[in-house]
């Protein structure tokens, strides 16, 4: 277990999109947190110093890139706000992709629609083939 607050960055190819906190009504973020009415909350953007934040998408982006990874990806990390600490946790190479998913929602917040997103992944896929 890594004490801390649970965050999460989205990667675009090359860019970090923004920290997202995730606030779990549970005792741990499962399934039913996840998707169930009142499970959680997302604050976008993550209530955090300045500072951590650019470190976040920078772990998140350097982990994106060391893992080859292509389009876009979502680094889930633990925040320990008594000591600074940050945990990157995982990549996840295929994130959500619902209109309330974590990737779509930060997105979103930057300005791009749902609809744009998607089609950006599928130009980005296309282009490798």
């Amino acid at each position: 277990y890594i004490p801390g607050r649970e965050l999460t960055v989205g990667v675009l190819e090359d860019h970090a999109l923004i920290v997202t906190e995730i606030l779990s009504g549970e005792a741990f973020y499962d399934y039913h947190a996840k998707y169930a009415q009142g499970g959680s909350r997302h604050v976008v953007p993550a209530e955090i110093p300045p500072d951590i934040a650019r470190r976040a998408m920078d772990i998140a982006l350097a982990a994106h890139q060391a893992l080859g990874c292509r389009g876009a990806s979502r680094a889930d990390l633990r925040y320990d706000d008594t000591t600074g600490r940050l945990v990157l946790l995982e990549v996840n190479t295929q994130p959500g992709m619902t209109p309330t998913s974590l990737l779509p929602e930060q997105a979103g917040h930057l300005g791009m629609s749902f609809s744009a997103l998607c089609a950006w992944m599928v130009e980005r896929a296309a282009c490798r083939v």
